[in-house]
Order: C-alpha cells, then sequence, then structure tokens
C-alpha cells in the first residue's frame, strides 16, 4: 500500500502542467488563458523575485495588522504592547526590505510553478512571524509556532491554557490570526485552487469565473467585495452575540472566530463559559454561514439566495448536519436524559462545530459515550463547502467520489450502457474523477503516516488517530482525555507539534500544493 500511495502522490504531481496562470490581482482569469501556448519563460528555472516582492508585501501587512492587539493592550494598561510592537518592526522591516530588493518584479505576473511556491510559503512562513508575540511573551518555540500556525489555518487546537487570565492583547492576535486566516483560505480556494486543478477543484473553474464575472468585472474587486462581505458578516455575527448578553471584549473575539471557523476561544471552558443558549444558536447560524461557498453567499446577501440553495453541496450539507444533529439529539434524550431543548443545542452545535472545522465545544462530547466518539470521529474528515472557510475533505468531493461509485456500479450491471454523472449540470470527467479520487486517497494515506508517526512519541492510539485527523482536516480538538474538548495539545512532545504543525499546513494547503514542490520535474528547466 505504501508504495502506492507515494506512486498516486508522483502521477498527481506531475499531471500539473506549468501553463501561463495570471496574476490573480490583474483580472479574472478565463477558460481561454488556461488554453494559450506556454511562453518561452515556463520553460526555463524557476524565477522567485516576484514571489519574494509578494512576501514582502503579505509581511508588511502583517506588521500592520500586529498593531491591533498593541493598541488593545495600551488601552487596558497591559505592558505586553511591547510585544506587539517590537514584533511588529521586525516583520515590516524584513518585509520592506524584501519588496525593496526585489521591487518591480511584478510587471508579467506569476505564472502556475510561481504560483505554488508563493502558496506554500506564504502559509508557511507568516505563521513564523505570527509567532513572534508569543516568544516575546515567555511561550516556548515549538508551542509558539504550534499556536500561530492552528491560528492562521484556522484549526483551532491550542497548547495555551488559562485563558480567561491571558493578556487581552494575545487573546485578540489568537482571534485576529483566525480572522485574517479565514479570508486568506477564501481568496485562495476562490482565485487559486481551481486554476492550479488540485483534488477536483478544477470543477469550479469556469464556474467561479462566470459567477465571479456577474459580480465584478475583475480579481482585485472581487477580492476586495469578498473583504467586505466577510467583515460585514463579522460584524453582524458580533452583534449576535452582545444581543444575547455577551459582552464586547467576548463578542468581538467570538465573532472574528466563528465565521472564520476557527474556534479559538477567551475562555478555557469554550461556549460552556456562556449560560444563554441563545449565544449557542448565533455560533450554529455563522458558523454555518463560514461553511458556504463563499461566492454564492456573495450573490445571496446581494438579493439572489436561491442560487445558494441550488448548489448540490449546500443542499447536501445542510440535509446532513440536519439528519446527524437530529440523531444525536435523540441519542442524548434517551441514553443521557438531557431535556429536549438541551439536548437538540447540544447536539446541533457540537454536530455543526466538528463538521465545519470550528473546534468550538458546549460541553465534553466525549464523556456520552462511546457511539459519540466515534461518529466525532468520522465528522472530522467531512469538512464543509468548497470555497469557504473550512477545512476537511469537503463536501463536494463526496458527492463527486459517490457519483463515481454509482456509475461504477451501473457498467458492472450493463456493461455497454454509456453513462455519465454530473454534478450541478457539469458531467464528471474521467480527469476530474481521478483527481478527487487521488485526493481522497492521498488524505487518508496522510492521516495514516502521521497517526503512525505519532505512535513514536508513545502517544495511545485514540490520541495519534485523532490528534492527525484533527490536523489534516483543520478541525480542532481531538479525542481522549489528553487532547479532546476538555484539554489541549500542551502535554504533547515537542517533535508531536512539529510534526502536527506541518500536518495543519499541509492540510490548509490542500495537500497536492506542498507536494508538487517534492517532484523534481516541477523544478526542472
Amino acid at each position: 500500500m505504501g508504495w502506492r500511495f507515494f506512486a498516486t502522490c508522483r502521477c498527481i504531481c506531475r499531471s500539473f502542467s506549468p501553463q501561463a496562470l495570471e496574476n490573480s490581482l490583474k483580472g479574472v482569469t478565463t477558460n481561454a488563458d488556461l488554453h494559450r501556448p506556454k511562453p518561452p519563460e515556463a520553460d526555463r528555472l524557476i524565477s522567485l523575485r516576484p514571489v519574494l516582492n509578494v512576501l514582502g508585501f503579505l509581511y508588511v501587512g502583517l506588521a500592520t495588522a500586529m498593531l491591533v492587539p498593541a493598541i488593545v493592550d495600551v488601552a487596558q494598561k497591559n505592558a505586553d504592547w511591547q510585544a506587539f510592537v517590537f514584533s511588529a518592526l521586525l516583520t515590516g522591516l524584513i518585509g520592506m526590505l524584501l519588496s525593496i530588493a526585489v521591487g518591480g518584479s511584478l510587471e508579467k505576473g506569476l505564472d502556475t510553478r510561481q504560483t505554488f511556491i508563493l502558496t506554500t510559503l506564504a502559509w508557511a512562513t507568516l505563521p513564523a512571524f505570527g509567532a513572534l508575540p508569543f516568544l516575546w511573551l515567555g511561550v516556548g518555540y515549538a508551542d509558539a509556532v504550534f499556536e500561530a500556525v492552528s491560528g492562521f489555518t484556522t484549526t483551532g487546537s491550542t497548547v495555551l491554557s488559562g485563558l480567561d487570565g491571558l493578556p487581552p492583547g494575545l487573546l485578540v492576535w489568537r482571534s485576529l490570526m483566525q480572522w485574517m486566516g479565514g479570508v486568506g483560505i477564501i481568496v485562495m480556494a476562490i482565485v487559486l485552487l481551481p486554476f492550479l486543478r488540485i483534488g477536483g477543484m478544477q470543477l469550479f473553474q469556469s464556474e467561479n469565473s462566470d459567477r465571479s464575472e456577474k459580480i465584478v468585472s475583475r480579481s482585485v474587486e472581487l477580492i476586495r467585495l469578498i473583504g467586505l462581505s466577510y467583515l460585514f458578516m463579522t460584524f453582524l455575527c458580533m452583534l449576535g452575540y452582545l444581543a444575547t448578553g455577551i459582552d464586547l471584549f467576548d463578542a468581538v473575539n467570538h465573532a472574528l472566530t466563528t465565521v472564520s471557523t476557527g474556534g479559538y476561544s477567551t475562555h478555557d471552558a469554550s461556549f460552556s463559559y456562556f449560560t444563554n443558549p441563545a449565544s449557542g444558536w448565533v455560533a450554529v447560524v455563522f458558523m454555518i454561514a463560514g461553511a458556504m461557498p463563499f461566492v454564492l453567499l456573495i450573490q445571496a446577501l446581494r438579493g439572489q439566495p436561491l442560487l445558494l440553495w441550488r448548489d448540490p453541496q449546500v443542499r447536501a450539507l445542510i440535509g446532513f448536519l440536519a439528519l446527524v444533529s437530529l440523531t444525536l439529539t435523540v441519542y442524548l434524550g434517551v441514553t443521557m436524559h438531557f431535556p429536549f431543548d438541551e439536548a437538540l443545542l447540544r447536539a446541533t452545535f457540537n454536530v455543526v462545530s466538528i463538521v465545519t472545522g470550528t473546534g468550538y465545544a458546549l460541553g465534553d462530547y466525549t464523556q456520552w459515550g462511546a457511539p459519540v466518539i466515534g461518529i466525532a470521529l468520522l465528522l472530522k474528515f467531512v469538512g464543509g463547502c468548497t470555497g469557504s472557510t473550512t477545512g476537511g475533505i469537503k463536501v463536494f468531493r463526496f458527492l463527486v467520489f459517490f457519483g463515481t461509485v454509482r456509475a461504477h456500479l451501473r457498467r458492472m450491471v450493463r456493461p455497454n450502457r454509456v453513462m455519465s454523472e454530473e454534478y450541478g449540470g457539469t458531467r464528471l470527467t474521467p480527469e476530474l474523477s481521478f483527481s478527487v479520487l487521488a485526493f481522497l486517497v492521498v488524505y487518508l494515506g496522510s492521516v495514516g503516516i502521521i497517526t503512525l508517526a505519532l505512535s513514536f512519541f508513545d502517544l495511545d492510539l485514540v490520541t495519534a488517530v485523532s490528534a492527525a485527523a484533527t490536523s489534516v482536516g483543520n478541525v480542532g480538538p481531538g479525542l481522549g482525555p489528553i487532547i479532546g474538548p476538555a484539554g489541549n495539545f500542551a502535554a504533547l512532545p515537542e517533535g508531536a507539534k512539529w510534526l502536527l504543525s506541518f500536518a495543519m499546513l499541509l492540510g490548509r494547503l490542500e495537500l497536492f500544493t506542498v507536494l508538487v514542490l517534492l517532484d523534481p520535474d516541477f523544478w526542472s528547466k
């Protein structure tokens, strides 16, 4: 099985041809762009100057964001503001020097290979700078990087305890990292991944382009609209929390981490800290909103809500969440004797939190019996819709997978019958089906390999499996007494934390964005 797994990885990596990809900040890429002849530059060694230029701008932006928690600490008369100011100065200085050194290198945009490198380096290096404030405040290096990676990838796993007593600026920085990571994930999923043809994302290539052009004519405007809509949803979520009696500080922080489906809380008890059931229902609504395809969500906000419901993955996700939540509600009522309203809230909240990868917890659901633990483990693999802030395998890949299996079974019964499966009116080509199946194989294989590696750190099976699944799926808490909803990842060995940090990045980058860099052909002339 091992050689087949690596052979599949290599086969898929080779399938990414270095076709020209227009710079996403210059305009919406169309299908015609993908069929243009390769320019001579594509056969040369990869130039990293444009990549470094973009990274420099990102570092300056990150440095600016670091001033927000500094202002919060100053307002609260907390001396820890210095940690954020020093970190901002260092990050901003490196960013400016990098941009100045390679200035003017973005005139020709980025090709496909440069986009792969930029995407991977951005998600790998931004958490490295984001970890600086934790280091200034005395957090260990492995823990600081783990916390920052978990934040930017919106995983929600944490190594910090005593959250109720942490400095306000640090709590805001954790929430802000997840919020920035969430909008970055949306832009990556809408603008980049469909054109990089990763794990079946090419299915949304022409679809996203067409829909984007109906909203605005250029990618810059689309990204601006994404940012404004994301900010508007966050504001609505904050108002919802305030209306249920949550104070302003907690409302802002939890709004940032709810819409981004990140799950960082300002309290060790997570959502169990809040006693008003209405707060939990507000979280459920906006966690589901964060799991929706964001382009369609924008159109819904602009007065076309039916377009959202017509998407097969939206209907499948809502139906799946309703079915599992109601089943768990009945189970809690029969076995735990919870009142119906409490059982419904606890079941729905935790199911939605796990499936969307938010990671909030309303009670320790691992104490509800072995069936619930088994369900929770399976739910960690699901994820939300494509183009959302969620992790996991994604609903559309399950729909493509089941459609492919169904077509295969029908061909077994009637070999001579010509049958084709569709997804939302789009015919599933053999290439698309292969991409999705390969993604599933590599995804499950990655979880298995990381589980095996974690076992060498003397972790029990439940901890190892759930830690691997929750990291690759960017879900949040694991299972068991150590990393379950009532615990955190602080007790794990440093080597395990580094491994899980890599797993979180691997899952956030949809696996192949990283694995393609390991193919020697990617770097050839």
